[in-house]
């Protein structure tokens, strides 16, 4: 009984002993990786916080790129001399779209009212009193119908007869200066494909002078060939969208001429009727 109760003890003694065993192994095994950890962790904060300078550094590089230096290295990566061409066609182009543009809104009148101001004149003050209210108003149909109801003393058939000629020099001053912008959409892509010419020369200059064909030597060229090609067609898309718009104008206000002068002959027929 005896020798029961000591084995019984010493098995426990022996599994005291190995449990204390493992808690102070684990223990010094926390204890160590602790201390890694710590002795790492300042290297890689300094790793994250180098990380995360160089993205501030690229986002801040990112930001000091605007649209305007952008478009200033393009165009000097593409060749001051053919993208000079093209500057100035836009340039040329864009100021006469928008002084035909300001021209047509300035031109454009509301013909409804000015239809019946006229005959409301014509009705309580005459030929003068309408004749009045067409130089008052501005726009092509107020100067058809000046030059309608000055004639209108000479008879209907002269006064249609005016007006359809006084319309076709309206129409013609409303077109004035398209065929320059028609020009220029047509001008600003060819000289975008020259570019494109001369640059593809060059790279195969640049060939044949180093006897070997590589991407570096053929780069420069076919960059200065894509960027004036694109700078040619970018100009004529927007140069086009005004010409569009400009001719578009044009057509409104020259059906609005057409239905005018036929309402002002029946007003002057309802007026010499009323005599």
């Amino acid at each position: 009984m005896m020798k029961k109760l000591f084995a019984f003890i010493a098995v426990l003694g022996m599994l005291y002993f190995g449990a204390s065993n493992n808690v102070v192994a684990q223990d010094q095994s926390d204890a160590a990786t602790t201390e890694v950890a710590e002795e790492t962790t300042p290297a890689a904060e300094e790793a994250v916080m180098a990380a995360d300078v160089e993205e501030e550094q690229a986002a801040a590089a990112e930001e000091g790129k605007s649209l305007h230096s952008q478009l200033k290295q393009k165009f000097i990566e593409g060749g001051a001399t053919f993208m000079s061409f093209v500057l100035i066609t836009l340039i040329l182009g864009l100021a006469m779209a928008l002084e035909r543009v300001i021209y047509l809104n300035l031109s454009t009148t509301n013909t409804k009212k000015l239809l019946l101001n006229v005959e409301e004149a014509l009705d309580n003050g005459g030929i003068e009193a309408a004749k009045e209210i067409c130089r008052n108003t501005r726009g092509p149909v107020a100067s058809i119908f000046y030059q309608g109801l000055d004639r209108s003393e000479e008879g209907l058939d002269v006064v249609e007869k005016t007006v359809v000629s006084y319309g076709g020099v309206q129409a013609g001053l409303l077109e004035k200066g398209l065929s320059w912008i028609s020009l220029f959409i047509a001008l600003a892509p060819m000289l975008g494909f020259m570019g494109t010419v001369i640059g593809m020369i060059s790279a195969f200059d640049a060939i044949e002078v180093a006897g070997d064909i590589s991407p570096s030597l053929v780069a420069g060229g076919i960059k200065v060939a894509l960027i004036t090609t694109v700078s040619g067609l970018v100009v004529a898309i927007i140069l086009q969208i005004f010409y569009n718009y400009c001719v578009a104008k044009i057509d409104s206000i020259i059906n609005s001429m057409e239905d005018a002068s036929i309402s002002l002959i029946d007003i002057l027929v309802k007026h010499n009727l009323k005599k």
